[in-house]
Formats: structure tokens, sequence, C-alpha cells
């Protein structure tokens, strides 16, 4: 039995060259960046060096990039910061119904605050249109937030125009960039973009460290009061060794993103074409073409999410599904309902992610062994359907 991991949507591999300068850092380098010593001093140059690479990433300009503590502490970040900012100017924020839970919850908590939010629809490949978010524009709108990539279903979006409507209408466009960034080119400028959240351990950089991107002449309240790192917006001693990373990660995708995209699109298609052509009754979720290159989403008929993932590990294979377990109960994921599949297709789905690590052979392993799983897991449902069958029959006469 192999071991393939296929859940690079969640989180990454670290690049073994980037856990080493990390680690020597952590011994060699580990002086208070705010310390006018030396020692601090050169804490201070590791931050430097890494608000460069993070904005190379973004076409940027290291001025315009703050630390966090990954995606989630960033996205609330950038909402709050806005709401608490301008909420004299309006109170209204429009998103989509597609969004990651840390877009969703804090909309949902900004509402208890006050604001009112517009959760926008989306067509049922994950897209949500232009002119949808431009109709739902109110004088007292602050904020458009759309993510550049759906973390579940590997759409990307019409980004460059959503930010085009919000820079006519003056509106601060903040686009959740975690899947997409150190996977496909993004630049700042071209795509009007004001705020944007990224975090390392989604390409191979470490855990626990992120960073947005916030334009120049665009002030927030902090998230974190206390001192004045990170401009006073994200008080406390930054994590010196983690952003080094977070920046090593970032020039690592910059040198090779053409190189991995291709080699990773390549295999992606021959994970959908595959399991398109040994599985009946699968959905390809997610758009066609305007995808992720590394994401594959399936929805798989007469199949519980949850028990495909269990027989998938013990087969060594690490996958995710749309489904999130809450509390004992498998609830259908946000994003597949969205896009208009039934509670019981959306609970049978499956995410495959991939990444530069993944190999020809593991996909090989996995259209091998998904097969079956399937249709094991199909017999034993006909099989419970046929049993309950004869006891309602018997239960009747």
């Amino acid at each position: 039995m192999q071991n393939v991991y296929f859940d690079n949507g969640a989180t990454t591999k670290v690049l073994p060259q980037i856990a080493t300068a990390m680690a020597d850092a952590m011994v060699n380098n580990y002086g208070n960046p705010s310390s006018i010593y030396r020692l601090g001093q050169q804490g201070k140059e590791v931050l430097d060096d890494a608000r460069e690479r993070v904005a190379e990433l973004l076409t940027a300009s290291p001025k315009e990039i703050i630390f966090t503590g990954g995606g989630s502490e960033g996205d609330t970040m950038l909402l709050r910061g806005v709401a608490q900012a301008f909420s004299t100017k309006g109170k209204h924020i429009v998103t989509t119904a597609v969004e990651h839970h840390a877009i969703l919850h804090t909309c949902q908590q900004l509402e208890k605050e006050g604001f009112t939010v517009t959760y926008l629809p989306v067509d049922e490949q994950g897209l949500v249109a232009p002119e949808t978010v431009e109709a739902a524009l109110t004088k007292e709108t602050i904020l458009i937030s759309v993510m550049y990539a759906n973390n579940e279903i590997g759409t990307i979006m019409p980004i460059k125009e959503i930010g085009a409507i919000a820079r006519k209408h003056g509106i601060l466009f903040h686009t959740d960039a975690v899947q997409a960034a150190g996977h496909i080119p993004i630049d700042v400028q071209a795509d009007n973009i004001d705020l944007l959240t990224l975090t390392a351990h989604k390409f191979h950089g470490p855990k626990g460290t992120g960073a947005v991107y916030i334009r120049q002449g665009i002030t927030l309240k902090p998230l974190i009061y206390g001192g004045a790192q990170e401009k006073g917006l994200r008080a406390g001693t930054e994590n010196t060794s983690g952003i080094l990373g977070l920046g090593l990660a970032c020039s690592h995708a910059v040198e090779h993103m053409l190189e991995n995209r291709r080699k990773i699109t390549a295999l992606r298609n021959k994970l959908i074409d595959g399991i398109r052509s040994n599985i009946s009754g699968v959905r390809l979720n997610g758009h066609q073409e305007q995808r992720l290159p590394n994401n594959v989403n399936f929805s798989i008929s007469d199949i519980e999410g949850e028990t495909l993932l269990l027989l998938l590990d013990l087969a060594g294979i690490a996958a995710s599904s749309g489904s999130a377990c809450s509390a004992g109960a498998l609830d259908p994921s946000h994003v597949l309902l969205a896009i208009g599949l039934s509670p019981e297709l959306a609970r049978g789905s499956l995410r495959l992610t991939l990444s530069e690590f993944t190999t020809e052979e593991e996909v090989d392993y996995l259209l091998v062994e998904l097969p079956k799983i399937v249709e094991r897991l199909r017999f034993s449902q006909l099989g419970i359907k046929k049993i309950g069958k004869v006891e309602k029959d018997v239960k009747l006469r």
C-alpha cells in the first residue's frame, strides 16, 4: 500500500530547504526585530527581505505588505478593519455565498453589530457575475469581498472585472487569495485589488504565518492592539522564522510557477479524465477551464463522503470531502449547495488537491483504488436499501 497525499488545498508539505532555513533562524537569529541592537536589527532585515518577496509575488510594494498569523486572521483583520474605519460612510458589505467561513462568519458577526451584508448567488460553475455585483451596490456600500478562487471547487472568479466595478464606484475591493496565491499569477495593480489575504502553508511555507496587502493610502483600524508592529495594525512580536519561511515560499512560487502549473495541470486533467472514464454517476464541480491548476472536485452519486474518505485513508490516500463534519452531524457543503447540488449529492463529494510533489504514479494509484472503493460502497448501499425494502414490506403486511 502506498501513502499518497491529495489534500494540498488544506495544507502543503513545507519545502525542506525552507524548514532548514527556519530552524537556523530560530536558533541563530532570535532577536526581537523591534530592538535597536545588532541581533534585533538582523531580525528586522529578515522581515524587510520577506516583505519584498511577498510584494514580488503580488506585484505590489513592500510598504503595502503586513504580516499576519494566517488566512483567517487576515480576512478578519481586513473586513473588521474596513468596517470600523468606514462605518460613518456606510454599513453595507457585498460578498458571495461561496466564500470561506473566515469571510462568512466575520460578515455574520458584523451583521450582529449593525452592518448589512449581501450574499450574492453564483452560477452552477461557481462564478459570480460582475453585473450582479454592481447591481447589489448601494450608497451605503463600503466594501466588496470576493474570493480569488474557491477553496472547494477551484473556480477562479472574474476578479479584474469586479475590481474595476469597485474602483468605478469608489468602493474598496478585497479578495481572499488564500487558495490562489503561489499557484497562479496575481497582479494587484492590474486586477484593481485594494486588499488581499494570503497564507504561507498553502504553497509549501509554514503554518501560522500569512500576509495581507493593503493598497497605499488606505487606513484601517487594527485588529490587535498593543505595540506598533506592522504599522500599528497587528501588535505583537513578529514570528521572524515563520515570516522568513513565508518569504522563501513566495520566491520559490515566483521562480517555479510556470513549470509547476504545467505539470500540475496535466496531472489534474489526467485525474479528471480518469475518474470520468472509470466511475459512473460523477459530476465535476467547478468551472471546467477557469479553475485552479491543482483542484479536482467531484460529486459521486450514491456515495457518502465521510465513509469514502475513511476507506481512501485505509488505502493510504489522504483526501477531503465537500462536506464538513460538525458536532457529529454531516452537513452538506454550503459551496456545493450554492451551485445547485442536492444535499444528497453534495454529501457525496470528493476534493483532490495536488502540489508540485504529486507524481504521476500517485495519480495512477488513486485511479486504480478509487473506482474499487466506490463500487464497494455502492454495493453496500444497495444491500442496505434492499434490506430496508424487505423490512418495509414485512411491516406493511
